[in-house]
């Protein structure tokens, strides 16, 4: 009798270790799956940029520094390896692409131009595709936490090296603010 309440509580823990270890792969899944979906859209928005810095350079010449700065954030980006450094370079390349935006107001002649409108219309939809994308992953990212640190899944994630996510978010505080521009 003893015999089989051991052997029963012991199916019990290796059930309940299996079908979490199922959760954690799943959650795993999950957020990779997401972040697969931001990349698609990073990258739509990396072919984009050099197209909206050749129709801006025909018209504001004395914004070299600035287009030169979204060129090289564009470059450390594209060369980004982990999800953690193409955060990081993202948030600085969402700025300026921000800060061209703003500076465009400036320049009536550029505002009128028909490619300049297609890109601005093609970047306000890759803008948003990316926010929807973003939305999932840190969705998933926070499932796959909070599994990660919740008692007794956190016993097998430690066993198994399961690691948690980084967000997909702003980094610094003056980035938080809305940038305001009207085309």
């Amino acid at each position: 009798m003893t015999i089989l309440i051991i052997t029963g509580i012991a199916l019990l823990l290796l059930i309940g270790s299996i079908l979490t270890y199922n959760q954690l792969v799943k959650k795993r899944n999950l957020m990779k799956e997401g972040w697969s979906g931001i990349d698609v859209y990073l990258k739509k928005r990396y072919d984009l940029i050099p197209n909206l810095i050749e129709t801006v350079k025909g018209y504001a010449t004395h914004e070299q520094q600035l287009m030169e700065n979204i060129t090289r954030l564009r470059s450390n980006a594209i060369q980004s390896g982990s999800s953690q450094e193409k955060i990081l370079a993202e948030t600085g390349l969402t700025q300026s692409i921000g800060q061209l935006m703003i500076v465009a107001e400036n320049y009536p002649d550029l505002k009128a131009n028909t490619n300049f409108q297609q890109l601005q219309s093609q970047l306000e939809t890759i803008e948003s595709e990316i926010e929807m994308s973003r939305r999932y992953y840190n969705g998933t990212v926070r499932e796959n936490n909070i599994l990660i640190e919740s008692f007794p899944s956190n016993l097998l994630a430690t066993a198994f090296n399961f690691q948690q996510g980084s967000f997909f978010e702003i980094q610094r505080p003056e980035e938080r603010e809305n940038q305001k521009a009207s085309f």
